[in-house]
């Protein structure tokens, strides 16, 4: 006896229309980010930018930024992708309610819009906030390395560059020779009006490069007398001399100030840096700031830089952390790279002030290496603030409060990477980099909020 399939008939007609509604279950994401589209976020900022009648009706904003905040939760950001699922995947075309943004319109929106989609960090925790998962008592703080849209290889050094431009300027100098001898040839046997086409692409192509270096190569020199003079200001500042005297080291300064020979610049994004990242390599990298909350992972402060280092983000992230939320943290965990002396000298200025207390490592050690001994007595009169951070840490206060650390920012880092492939950027420059970030901050938290309360409780939280 042979085995009955299920009816499989892909030629039958549907009698009625099918609706999307019926494909997607009751507490799917799509659902959860469109009642926040509609419902809660203030998409003000983005309608005001609407002024002109003129031109072909736009995408309403709802719709474009429903499919951004799903595709930026989900890991879709390339606006082709987002194109391309708007046709393909259900949940998009639900959140698009069937209409198909093309990926120009996705992409000038994003760009147009980006500080206003980076605003919508502070909403998407404001709500987080309202849902009881900011608790503040305890927040860590850590930076991450971002690839930047651009290649190390298209990144040259000053030295390089100043040899470079000798050999293009020769090179411009003698095509253009050999380009006015043929004119004059071919003007002999053909006549004026004919012409040839390889040799000006040729010079066109190194008289652009040419362009390229000495613009790259101004920008270096001209950040080089820029680091000259906050440097002749500040010593003068420090020996207390006065308006003249300051005024003629900063020119001093400025004239002999030149980049370093291995100063580099790349042509993509000439923001961008060279930083090492966790795998031990270099790239063109942006360095991006998080702290994050113990509740539920959730992200406080954002932002991004194009300093390697984190030691300078310490006080303006704790300061962004209250500014956000409206009060402050009651612990502040940070790792070595955070440690200064100013940076302890300032701590201790905001502990006084706001009852804050940080926990900040002084050095690196192994992972084998056996944990000091705890502290006994008390500390020195003239201590120094570093000593004094680092008996801290070895105090069972202080060895419990910071192990904590990397449970709380490091796997938030972790599950950005892993949904929402967030360790490349898209957009270059700063600006780009500093947006982006934020709004894939804003969807890590909406994610956290989805887990927390879902479709219903975001329901019961508009009533609230």
């Amino acid at each position: 006896m042979s085995k009955t399939f299920r009816a499989f008939a892909p030629e039958q007609d549907l009698l009625l229309p099918p609706s999307l509604d019926d494909w997607l279950p009751s507490e799917h994401l799509a659902r959860f980010i469109a009642e926040l589209v509609d419902e809660h976020l203030d998409l003000s900022r983005i309608r005001a930018s609407y002024t002109k009648a003129k031109g072909a009706p736009p995408y309403d904003p709802r719709l474009m930024v429903r499919i951004l905040l799903y595709g930026y939760t989900t890991g879709v950001r390339s606006s082709r992708q987002l194109e391309a699922s708007c046709q393909d995947v259900v949940a998009f075309r639900w959140l698009a309610a069937g209409a198909g943004p093309d990926f120009r319109s996705i992409a000038r929106f994003r760009k147009r819009h980006l500080s206003a989609l980076g605003h919508l960090f502070v909403q998407a925790l404001a709500l987080c906030q309202a849902a009881g998962m900011v608790k503040l008592g305890r927040v860590a703080l850590d930076g991450t390395k971002l690839r930047a849209n651009a290649s190390r290889r298209k990144a040259m050094s000053y030295a390089r560059m100043s040899e470079k431009e000798k050999i293009l300027a020769d090179e411009v100098s003698e095509l253009l020779a050999q380009a006015e001898a043929i004119d004059q040839s071919e003007d002999a046997r053909f006549g004026k009006d004919s012409r040839g086409d390889e040799l000006p692409q040729e010079l066109r192509r190194r008289e652009s490069r040419l362009a390229k270096i000495r613009e790259a190569k101004q920008a270096l020199e001209d950040e080089a007398r820029e680091r000259a003079e906050q440097e002749a200001r500040k010593r003068a500042a420090t020996r207390g001399e006065g308006e003249d005297t300051t005024a003629q080291r900063v020119a001093d300064a400025v004239a002999a100030a030149v980049p370093k020979p291995k100063a580099q610049r790349n042509f993509t994004d000439p923001q961008s840096r060279i930083m090492k990242t966790s795998d031990g390599s270099f790239h063109q990298c942006f360095n991006a700031q998080a702290v994050v909350d113990d509740g539920h992972q959730v992200i406080v402060a954002a932002e991004v830089s194009d300093c390697a280092a984190d030691v300078a983000n310490l006080m303006p992230m704790t300061e962004q952390t209250t500014v956000n939320t409206g009060h402050a943290p009651g612990e502040v965990l940070a790792d070595a790279g955070y440690c200064s002396a100013d940076n302890l000298e300032q701590a201790a200025t905001v502990s006084a002030a706001s009852g804050t207390e940080f926990f900040i490592a002084t050095g690196r050690s192994k992972h084998d290496a056996p944990l000091p001994a705890a502290p006994r007595g008390r500390i020195r009169k003239d201590a120094t603030p570093r000593e004094r951070m680092a008996r801290k840490l070895t105090t069972k206060k202080g060895r419990t409060a910071y192990a904590r650390r990397k449970v709380i920012v490091e796997p938030v880092f972790g599950q950005m990477a892993t949904l929402q492939n967030a360790k490349h950027l898209l957009l270059r420059g700063i600006d780009g980099a500093r947006g982006e970030w934020l709004l894939l901050a804003a969807c890590h938290n909406l994610r956290k909020l989805h887990g927390h309360i879902g479709v219903a409780g975001l329901n019961g939280l508009r009533t609230a």
